[in-house]
């Protein structure tokens, strides 16, 4: 039954399980391997991995990986499908289910936040990438040469980084153009809904990312090293990359750094989409008896590929030929802006055919940023459809206003990319490793190992061995609050003093932008409060 209301709005008497579904199995895998692949595997991770020892990198990537990356995974496509099937497609619907109060959609509320905060200033990174493809496909960038120093003026006047409202002066509209293009792209196939819109355009852009990856590494891998630097070579890059051994033996005086730790940890939440609260809105369009273990497992696989394989053999390799491990070892020139913005571009503009492969790169880079925007929207969606039950169109607009907003806010606010730092340090930093960790404790203790078990295994591929139970309920949660803790000890004095201590002369743009964080966060718990009411008796539902 239904009624109208009197804006137009269509609002649904009550709760039923949602008739959007995937329409393949392969759609579902490339939208979630889509969601997770971006531009943290192609700039972040190479970063993360020279920064802290090379090789010696894998050994905690690989066991966050294992104990923090495959459970969270599994057990966030297990409480999503659990969720679907009873109607709930948003994270505060299904841990009010799971949980069987009303309050427990607030503990949901992160998986929504988060996603929405983390695209206001991510659309503009994707539209940085569209931005250099362009000016590699028009020439403009390898009129640079080797002059890093002219890069990096390129690269700061198209964010604006000197001054606030810099993006807003005349002659700066061209780049606000990509913006608003990558923006119109996001929310035009958002609103075409899941299989139509997502699932259709994973299915094409995947593939095309992978093959212009494929491109680019196989460029990589046939460089020859400069006459005038002839130890600077493939093989040395490589080594440089992925050889454990350090120059001084200190292995494990490395490894006992909790440095590396942290890294490797936020890198596993970067790259597996894992904490963000996506996967558990996607995993709630698959069927009761879908498989979700093989089906993870094939997602977090796919990624990992593209990260370690693809992202980690063309970034650092080519950059070590070309500009030597003397430039490569200052943190500043390989973090993830400057590495993918200010030193590859240098690279390419060496390199034999380098604007063709630098064009090829940032479109590549492009195609993964959208295919992670678009998971970054559908949870919104998904909540203000079902919380509020109205349809696709008024929901779109609702959220297209509230990140239109918020991207205007980070795009004005834009010197030393102050805004965005903020948004971005509590958002895909601070609030992930709480949600990430709240998720785990429910599946592990809420539901339980036995439930879980089932769960996971409810129409499985696979085998899955019983001790990820153990894993999941005991060792990924002490794991994830181990490093929290150590993480919040080194980063948050820092914070604190932005906080109280503006630059003089400055706007207040750290506590402007906590402003608007809250202000997102107070909307959304009106929603789920709203949705609270229209929302059935979830005890009931669970057992339903």
């Amino acid at each position: 039954m239904t009624i109208r209301l009197s804006g137009g709005l269509k609002r649904v008497s009550q709760l039923k399980p949602t008739t959007e579904r995937w329409s393949t199995r392969i759609g579902v895998i490339l939208a979630v391997t889509g969601s997770a692949v971006g531009l943290g595997n192609f700039l972040r991770f190479p970063g993360q991995a020279a920064q802290n020892g090379g090789g010696l990198f894998m050994i905690p990537y690989l066991v966050a990986f294992l104990i923090v990356g495959i459970p969270l995974a599994w057990s966030e496509w297990s409480l999503g499908r659990h969720g679907g099937t009873r109607g709930h497609n948003s994270a505060p619907g299904i841990f009010r289910g799971v949980l069987r109060k009303p309050k427990g959609a607030y503990v949901g509320m992160l998986g929504t936040v988060m996603p929405v905060l983390i695209y206001t200033y991510y659309v503009i990174v994707e539209a940085l990438c569209l931005y250099y493809a362009w000016h590699y496909l028009t020439g403009t960038l390898m009129g640079f040469g080797d002059d890093v120093s002219a890069v990096g003026e390129f690269f700061a006047q198209s964010l604006g980084l000197t001054d606030h409202g810099a993006l807003f002066a005349p002659g700066q509209g061209q780049f606000l153009g990509f913006v608003a293009l990558c923006f119109f792209i996001n929310f035009f196939l958002i609103y075409r809904g899941l299989s139509r819109g997502i699932e259709r355009f994973c299915a094409f852009a995947m593939p095309l990312l992978v093959i212009c990856a494929f491109i680019v590494l196989g460029r990589v891998l046939t460089l020859q090293p400069l006459p005038d630097t002839p130890d600077q070579n493939l093989l040395a890059g490589l080594g440089f990359m992925w050889n454990p051994a350090q120059e001084d033996g200190s292995i494990w005086r490395t490894l006992s750094d909790v440095d590396i730790w942290l890294a490797a940890t936020g890198q596993i939440f970067f790259s597996l989409s894992v904490g963000f609260g996506l996967i558990l809105t996607y995993s709630s369009y698959l069927k009761k008896d879908d498989d979700v273990a093989l089906s993870s497992l094939t997602s977090v696989s796919g990624n990992g590929f593209c990260e370690v394989v693809l992202g980690g053999m063309i970034a650092l390799p080519a950059a070590f030929i070309f500009l030597g491990p003397v430039f490569l070892s200052d943190p500043d020139n390989i973090g993830t802006f400057s590495l993918g913005f200010v030193t590859l571009p240098n690279v390419f503009n060496q390199m034999p055919g380098g604007a063709f492969f630098g064009f090829l790169f940032f479109f590549l880079l492009f195609l993964a940023a959208v295919t992670s925007s678009l998971s970054m929207l559908q949870p919104s969606i998904a909540l203000l459809e079902e919380g509020l039950g109205i349809t696709r169109k008024p929901s779109v607009a609702i959220l297209g206003f509230i990140t239109l907003m918020g991207t205007l806010f980070i795009a004005y606010f834009s010197a030393g990319a102050t805004a965005l730092d903020t948004v971005d340090f509590w958002m895909a930093n601070f609030f992930i490793f709480i949600f990430a960790t709240l998720q785990t404790l429910v599946f592990g203790w809420v539901i339980g190992p036995k439930r879980g078990y089932e769960e996971l295994s409810a129409g499985a591929e696979i085998r899955v061995p019983r001790a990820i139970m153990f894993v999941i309920r005991y060792i990924s949660p002490l794991f994830l609050i181990t490093v929290f803790v150590l993480w919040c000890k080194n980063s948050l004095p820092g914070r604190w003093e932005a906080i109280m201590n503006p630059p003089p002369g400055e706007p207040p743009v750290v506590l402007m932008s906590l402003g608007f964080i809250l202000i997102v966060i107070t909307f959304f718990a009106f929603v789920i409060a709203g949705a609270n009411q229209r929302w059935k008796d979830p005890a009931t539902e669970e057992r339903s």
